[in-house]
């Protein structure tokens, strides 16, 4: 009997922990929430295939979307890169603005060869108040295959 009461004291106690531990972390905030970021986004305009390194061409979209249900979100720049680092197109040369849930898209064409199997978007973001990031994501599609790359946030240098 005496051993039942330690253990109901014990699982008294762990509880009265977890849900002081869950209490003190839902007063800091979310985590996950930004103001802004700048996001890097693999894209592939060719992959190879077979032992010769045949390229199989893609057309890649860029898709930016706003999936808060509350707030604004600014695009400042969409950048495309190539395999090397050089910049090859500035996509968004002015800032524009995503209403909750709206979506944008920018294409590279199927015969576009420049940005090669290393090519890359560059993406800068902002908003007046913290919010859920948007999704950023590349999908490429060719006659072989088609796969997605999901963006991913650089770490801001101080």
């Amino acid at each position: 009997m005496r051993v039942k009461k330690y253990i109901v004291g014990y699982l008294v106690l762990l509880i009265g922990v977890l849900l002081c531990a869950a209490g003190s972390a839902f007063t800091q905030g979310n985590p996950n929430l930004s103001k802004g970021q700048t996001v890097y986004v693999p894209a592939y305009s060719h992959i190879y295939t077979g032992n010769r390194q045949i390229p199989s061409l893609l057309t890649v979209t860029l898709s930016i979307r706003n999936i808060d249900i509350a707030h604004t979100v600014k695009i400042i720049s969409v950048n495309y890169y190539n395999t090397k680092g050089k910049l090859l197109k500035k996509y968004q040369p002015s800032p524009i603005f995503l209403n909750p849930l709206e979506s944008i898209r920018y294409v590279v064409d199927y015969d576009d060869k420049t940005g090669g199997s290393g090519a890359n978007f560059i993406v800068e973001w902002q908003s007046k108040d913290s919010m859920n990031p948007p999704i950023i994501e590349s999908i490429m599609i060719g006659s072989r295959s088609s796969f997605t790359s999901r963006g991913q946030a650089l770490i801001p240098l101080k």
